[in-house]
């Protein structure tokens, strides 16, 4: 078995335990918090975000990050996106040359626009860094039901081994070479559910929704493949699969603050109600610089920003993508 340091005590984090633990790895959760620490030592068994799940009694709770990175087999860095950085960079003096660090974190840095994986390699450049995304809600994972992900990493023994360490009969997990394609579309998948969320919440159908998921992840797709992912990440649990489950599940925070928002609550009231952090407000000004910067066409997330930094309704936002000019589906697409 093996040793693992989850870095970041949020409901993922805490998933990513109990599921290790499950299959008898030696973990250990990290937090800067220590009102996170107490509560978490204390409700093991009623924890408030996973409703229905355990933190395993062998699970170690630690303050000190010294300890928690000292000759660990695998690091999780698990802390919300906008907090990255700052990790990483306290990380430093602990983390040893050629440290496997996964990162199941999901976003793009606000200013730099960079992936969290290249966030963490320039402040960590003696480590090797890796990515875990998919379709994976936490309330879900943490209380073993059937899922599947794909870690993407720079050489094949380093996918193979977090494959190794996460995979149980319960929990499958797929490896790729493309860490590109797997960040942009666990990350920009949040910007098109909280536009999901917004159509659910101004009471339209499915047929909207259908169209809103397709045509966001033509968007994702455009943007990623400029940027050097593959298509074939974009049709995979990393891109549609993902998008799917975070436009449809009630569990999704994204899915949840766009809900709200639809009903008529301002960003900050649907965030305030939501009490968790919401990636794809803090995605959603980058996917547009991104955008902007690789001369890529992405009219929701342009609509999804003026909505959520514009004061714009959404409802007018809505019948400006609908009265776009013409098109085809698919430039690519020409008839004989």
């Amino acid at each position: 078995m093996s040793s693992v340091s989850i870095l970041g005590a949020g409901t993922w984090g805490c998933a990513i335990a109990i599921l290790l633990a499950g299959s008898g790895h030696d973990v250990t959760i990290w937090t800067k918090i220590e009102k996170e620490a107490l509560m978490l030592n204390e409700n093991r068994k009623n924890m408030k975000n996973l409703p229905g799940a355990e933190l395993p009694d062998q699970v170690k709770i630690t303050l000190d990050l010294e300890d928690a990175c000292k000759d660990r087999d695998l690091l999780v860095m698990a802390v919300a996106s906008p907090y990255i950085r700052s990790t990483s960079h306290i990380m430093k003096p602990y983390v040893k040359d050629g440290q496997i660090i996964v990162n199941v974190s999901k976003g793009i840095e606000d200013g730099s626009l960079q992936t969290l994986s290249e966030v963490i390699k320039e402040e960590l450049p003696q480590a090797n860094v890796a990515v875990l995304s998919g379709p994976s809600h936490a309330e879900e994972v943490s209380r073993g039901v059937p899922t599947t992900i794909v870690v993407g990493a720079q050489t094949k023994e380093t996918a193979r081994f977090i494959q190794d360490i996460f995979m149980t009969d319960l929990f499958r997990v797929y490896t790729s070479p493309d860490i590109i394609g797997i960040e942009l579309g666990g990350s920009l998948k949040n910007v098109i559910a909280l536009a999901a969320g917004i159509v659910d919440g101004l009471g339209f159908g499915d047929n909207t929704k259908a169209a809103l998921m397709t045509r966001g992840m033509a968007e994702i797709s455009r943007l990623g493949m400029t940027m050097g992912g593959k298509m074939e990440t974009f049709a995979g649990l990393s891109g549609f699969g993902d998008l799917f489950v975070t436009c449809t599940s009630k569990h999704s925070r994204n899915w949840n603050a766009g809900n709200l928002m639809g009903q008529g609550k301002s960003m900050d009231e649907a965030m305030q109600e939501v009490n968790q952090v919401v990636e794809g407000v803090n995605s959603a000004k980058a996917a547009l610089a991104l955008a902007q910067k690789n001369e890529v066409e992405m009219p929701i997330v342009e609509q999804i920003n003026l909505v959520l930094f514009e004061n714009k309704s959404p409802n007018d936002a809505l019948a400006d993508l609908l009265n776009r000019d013409k098109r085809k589906e698919y430039k690519s697409l020409e008839w004989d």
